[in-house]
């Protein structure tokens, strides 16, 4: 069954330089990607994003870590992957979310860690569920940022909309 994900490689990722090697491991999974963007992650949105950890003790971290305050500010590479069981291929290349209990095999296992304050940096998200998938691509992506239609779009006319464009 055709599916999207949505991925993430996290600041820490980008900061290791790290983004071509996680795009390498991720084509292995032969699926197409029909959107990406590089996004300097505002608090906001990582609380967004991560809205169903909100009142664990590790949130504040997790949002610092994500907006890159981890890594002088480092933006994250967001993009949607589709294909026949996207989630399960792309979650399995990744590996656990704690880097200790990935495989040596996933990404995760090869260029995760866990700092000395007890952060994971484990390089990349990965959505965890179709229901988040979709939730998390509406979130990172508009409509016309994506190649196909993944979702039922509607065309809405906004005024007095300021926009800033090439000169």
């Amino acid at each position: 069954m055709k599916e999207q994900v949505l991925v993430l490689i996290k600041p820490d990722g980008m900061k290791k330089a790290l983004m071509g090697y996680v795009l390498m491991r991720l084509a292995e999974a032969r699926l197409e990607i029909v959107a990406s963007r590089m996004v300097k992650v505002s608090p906001a949105l990582a609380a967004e994003h991560y809205k169903h950890l909100r009142g664990k003790s590790f949130f504040r971290q997790l949002i610092k870590y994500l907006s890159g305050d981890f890594h002088q500010q480092r933006p994250i590479m967001a993009l949607v992957y589709r294909g026949e069981n996207a989630i399960k291929k792309c979650r399995d290349l990744a590996g656990a979310t704690n880097p200790e209990e990935a495989s040596s095999r996933s990404i995760r296992g090869v260029c995760g860690r866990i700092t000395t304050k007890g952060i994971f940096e484990n390089v990349l998200h990965v959505s965890s569920n179709k229901k988040e998938a979709k939730r998390e691509i509406k979130l990172w992506f508009q409509p016309e940022e994506c190649l196909i239609n993944l979702f039922p779009v509607r065309i809405k006319t906004l005024r007095s909309m300021t926009r800033k464009v090439w000169a």
